[in-house]
């Protein structure tokens, strides 16, 4: 009676671990493929599941989350540039097609590798490297359509794909960072001149209306300056003083008036030669003689034109008008 209390007890412990491992659980987002005897039977879901001891074993589990999958590919151009382009494909199994992901395929990431090398191989190629950078959605579509037609028939959904890196050969970038930085040196260049050119302008314009309203204000000064020898010469006349005299006497003023404001200027360097005391009364009496020479000519002309009967003939009448070499004329 011992020995079979003795053969009982191991027997019980066999079948206690036995029917424990007829329960078995399955995580969220995730099929269980079940095998009798290494036949397919059924797939089980998430939860608690019950199998039977020995007949039955879980043949795997496959993962119906989101995955992904970066894809490195390096290939060339059609200006002959070798890039490397990394493409990032979002995959997952549907629910309705876990037999076909499991059994259909042994590594569905090698698959999916070889088809997105084919479709790049293909595609890129075909376009220069300027146009791989701005046509990187259409490699990406390229790539999911192809992998969409192939992988669907193992159960595997393609939910996009995306091209994530694009890196050229190190001297190509070089090459292009130094065209890129030309061409901005070059606008930069532009704006600048055009910038110097508005400065120019403006310094031009500013020049002119400088230039005017200082020949305004000469004008002005001038007739202003006119005006005053013009009372002048009638203040000159009212007291006695005759039109010749009034003329003297404001130049030699202005004469004076002229040397006093050089004499009160201590950094110019204006020299006036000759300057002597007799130069005023020098200019003075040249002045003079200047005036009574005039007279004396107009005088002898009035006379001569009057005693000519022919006066109405201007051809006839005309002399050379006396000068100061004349022997008539005398200072």
């Amino acid at each position: 009676m011992g020995g079979f209390y003795i053969f009982l007890i191991p027997f019980g412990i066999f079948l206690f671990f036995l029917l424990l491992s007829s329960f078995f659980i399955v995580k969220q987002q995730t099929a269980a493929l079940i095998e009798n005897f290494g036949r397919f039977s059924s797939i089980r879901n998430s939860g608690l599941q019950f199998k039977i001891p020995i007949v039955q074993r879980i043949a795997g589990r496959v993962n119906l989350k989101i995955q992904q999958l970066d894809v490195l590919v390096e290939t060339k151009t059609k200006d002959d540039v070798f890039v490397k382009l990394k493409i990032s494909v979002q995959f997952q199994v549907l629910r309705e097609k876990v037999y076909d992901a499991f059994y259909k395929l042994q590594n569905p990431h090698d698959q999916i590798t070889s088809y997105v090398f084919d479709v790049v191989r293909a595609e890129v190629p075909k376009m220069k490297l300027d146009d791989v950078f701005e046509r990187k959605d259409d490699i990406a579509i390229a790539v999911k359509q192809e992998l969409n037609d192939a992988m669907i028939n193992y159960g595997y959904d393609i939910i996009k794909t995306l091209v994530t890196d694009i890196d050229p050969d190190v001297q190509v970038k070089a090459a292009m960072n130094r065209i890129n930085a030309a061409e901005r040196e070059k606008v930069a260049a532009e704006y600048e001149a055009e910038a110097e050119r508005i400065k120019i302008v403006a310094k031009a314009r500013a020049e002119a209306e400088s230039k005017r309203l200082q020949g305004q204000g000469i004008a002005d000064q001038r007739r202003e300056i006119a005006r005053g020898l013009e009372e002048s010469v009638d203040v000159l006349n009212n007291v006695g003083i005759n039109s010749q005299e009034a003329s003297a006497l404001i130049v030699v003023t202005q004469h004076y008036d002229t040397l006093q404001s050089i004499g009160e200027e201590t950094n110019t360097n204006l020299i006036l030669l000759p300057n002597s005391p007799q130069a005023g009364s020098n200019m003075l009496n040249d002045m003079i003689a200047s005036f009574v020479a005039s007279n004396q000519i107009g005088e002898e002309m009035r006379k001569r034109n009057e005693s000519d009967p022919k006066m109405g003939n201007p051809k006839s009448t005309r002399k050379k008008p006396p000068s100061a070499s004349d022997p008539e004329v005398g200072f």
